[in-house]
């Protein structure tokens, strides 16, 4: 039965006895058949309403353990079977203390499991962004067709105003696409043939066709969904010591209660009823249900804002490591630059220089290399292929061409190879202008320079800026030489340079930056992954529409360097406000107990049960408000572009 459903019982049951409880000193007006009508109907709320908390309270004990029903559960029933012992013998009867303790607590849970659908509600809204029909060429017509009959390879339309069906790759047109709600990037971003698309964002004046790339589960608005599933269902460390208190919690309230009522019978010679009024409202008052909201409620709202500005947060874990973060580590191609290598410079003699190495990187998938054929069919070039091409990682490429032994490379490869004093000081003079330089050798001898630089990102200094407003030291860690390192690192404001890492040595760099505090890694989620896992904390920079990457634990959909800062202050918000949450709900606990055992009676300070078990709801309310209003925490470190 549903918690809604128990509420509207328990309480249409409770309001004759309330009525009662409010005329019969006015009028002496009492229900119809006084105590047996009030033994009915707090029976059927005990059955009905209060059964699942008896339920769950009889299981932990048969487990020897207890819960937070345990106190509801021994409250209400003790309430409940000391009545109608009462009824029996003649005595004062407490069912409505039992019927409305158990109203209250259901409308505390009621009020909860609605501000917390409100808060979890990311994940209908992501959901509910996806189109729901397509137009599809078929037979060479387009026609309308469900999205769930797209396969891989489809063409489809997208006219002016439309949503993007699908992940995809634009065959024709282009337009100004609204990505807002999948990368919280409020400005439309301009989409040509070649660019990718994202499902469930909305077209804007352009026409165009794209083929579909992904479908079902494998899209990015099904990744984001799913990642922030499974955020909002884990928990955080300090969620295990909740329920370590917990489980401790409960019994030292029961022991308490039990004192409470020999207390103030058997000490201080109050009657029965009295004695037992006292020790439920304890056991009432201290139902510890704020301690079990404190950590998920926190966690929905967090990750579920998190989601809407295009940073996932995986798990409560990192919420926790983030806290202790000293150590920001950048990856730099790709990360705090563009990633778009180009061309800038060819030292030596241009065609030959430019021959050579295009004959060697025509094999090759490195940025570098692409950048160099590039402008090889720009110039519509013709050269040699080569043949025994191998490819040295972190080094660059050797192979034969036309029969002599040629390489395309950093200063690690060049081995025996000859290199004049004038390209040894062009080298260092490019390399002083932030340009990556690739020697280019042929027959022992280096016969050019290539230089091509990859641009910081414009948000990169802004960025750099707002991290160190936090504190926290920036480290950029890279395979590129120190000088072009260092030349960026000044550029943007980095503070140190880890510069000629080879891939495979990213990881223990990190291990040796973790010796002095906790390290965050920034990097792209691919050829970054081992550093990333190493790190107490990846953030891994979206890559396309491919935002699955199980190396990060944290990752920004934008590819935008800003939302590091924003990914690190809601991490210590949503934190802060689980740590918040638990000191109120403990604190409510602590000070509730000795009001409602009567120890400020004689300051006419009391609680009944009923009252009691309301106080409880609502601050079980209260925790679940404080994790609601993460909506409006700020976030932003205030940095100018002077500062940056």
């Amino acid at each position: 039965m549903k918690i809604t459903t128990r509420f509207w019982i328990s309480l249409v049951l409770s309001v004759p006895m309330l009525i009662e409880m409010l005329l019969m000193p006015l009028t002496g007006w009492m229900l119809p058949g006084g105590q047996w009508t009030m033994l009915v109907l707090t029976t059927i709320v005990m059955a009905l309403s209060a059964g699942p908390f008896l339920q769950s309270a009889w299981a932990s004990f048969k487990k020897h353990h207890s819960n937070m029903d345990t106190l509801v559960a021994v409250g209400t029933a003790t309430a409940y079977l000391y009545s109608i012992y009462a009824m029996a013998t003649g005595k004062q009867v407490f069912f409505e203390s039992a019927a409305f303790v158990i109203t209250f607590v259901l409308l505390g849970q009621v009020l909860e499991e609605r501000m917390r659908n409100n808060a979890s509600n990311a994940i209908e809204k992501l959901v509910d962004l996806q189109a729901k029909d397509a137009e599809v060429k078929r037979n060479g017509q387009f026609v309308k067709l469900p999205v769930d009959q797209l396969v891989l390879g489809d063409e489809v339309r997208v006219k002016p105003g439309q949503k993007v069906a699908v992940d995809g790759e634009i065959l024709s047109g282009s337009s100004n696409i609204d990505e807002s709600m999948v990368t919280g990037e409020s400005m439309p971003v301009k989409k040509q043939v070649g660019d990718q698309v994202i499902g469930a964002t909305i077209n804007g004046n352009g026409t165009f066709t794209f083929k579909v790339k992904k479908i079902g589960d494998d899209t990015m608005l099904a990744q984001i969904v799913e990642l922030v599933k499974k955020a909002q269902n884990s928990h955080a460390p300090i969620q295990k010591l909740t329920d370590k208190v917990s489980d401790i919690f409960v019994p030292v309230v029961l022991m308490i209660a039990i004192a409470t009522f020999l207390i103030w019978y058997a000490v201080v010679g109050v009657n029965v009823a009295n004695a037992l009024i006292f020790a439920v409202s304890v056991v009432v008052i201290a139902c510890p249900c704020a301690l079990g909201l404190a950590t998920p409620t926190a966690l929905m709202v967090g990750t579920g804002r998190g989601a809407k500005m295009g940073i996932l947060i995986k798990n409560g874990e990192v919420l926790e490591t983030v806290n202790d973060i000293q150590t920001v580590v950048f990856d730099k191609t790709g990360t705090i630059t563009v990633g778009e290598p180009k061309v800038t410079d060819i030292v030596g003699a241009d065609k030959q220089v430019l021959k050579v190495a295009a004959a060697l990187e025509e094999s090759s998938e490195h940025p570098l290399a692409t950048a160099i054929m590039t402008v090889a069919k720009e110039q519509k070039l013709a050269f040699e292929h080569a043949t025994d091409f191998q490819a040295i990682e972190g080094q660059g490429v050797a192979a034969t061409v036309a029969g002599q032994q040629a390489f395309v490379g950093n200063e690690k490869l060049r081995h025996n190879y000859e290199m004049s004093a004038k390209l040894q000081a062009e080298m260092t003079r490019l390399q002083d202008e932030a340009k990556t330089v690739v020697l280019v050798g042929l027959n022992q001898k280096v016969i050019g320079l290539i230089a091509i630089q990859d641009a910081p990102k414009s948000t990169s200094k802004e960025a750099m800026a707002a991290l160190k407003s936090r504190g926290l030291k920036t480290v950029m860690l890279t395979g590129d030489n120190q000088r072009v390192a260092q030349a960026i690192a000044n550029e943007v404001g980095i503070d140190q340079v880890i510069a000629d890492v080879l891939p495979q040595d990213k990881a223990e760099q990190i291990k040796q930056l973790q010796a002095q505090g906790k390290v965050a890694f920034v990097g792209d989620g691919i050829n970054d992954a081992p550093a990333l896992s190493t790190a107490d904390v990846g953030i891994a920079m979206g890559s396309g529409t491919d935002i699955a990457i199980d190396s990060g634990g944290i990752v920004l959909v934008k590819n935008d360097l800003r939302d590091v800062d924003r990914a690190l202050a809601l991490s210590k918000k949503t934190f802060g406000r689980i740590k918040l949450n638990l000191f109120w709900a403990f604190i409510y606990n602590v000070l509730g107990i000795p009001v409602a055992a009567g120890v400020f009676y004689g300051l006419g300070l009391t609680l009944s049960p009923e009252i009691a078990g309301l106080a409880m709801a609502f601050s079980s309310l209260s925790v679940v408000t404080s994790s609601v209003l993460l909506n409006q925490a700020k976030l932003s470190s205030k940095v100018t572009m002077d500062e940056a």
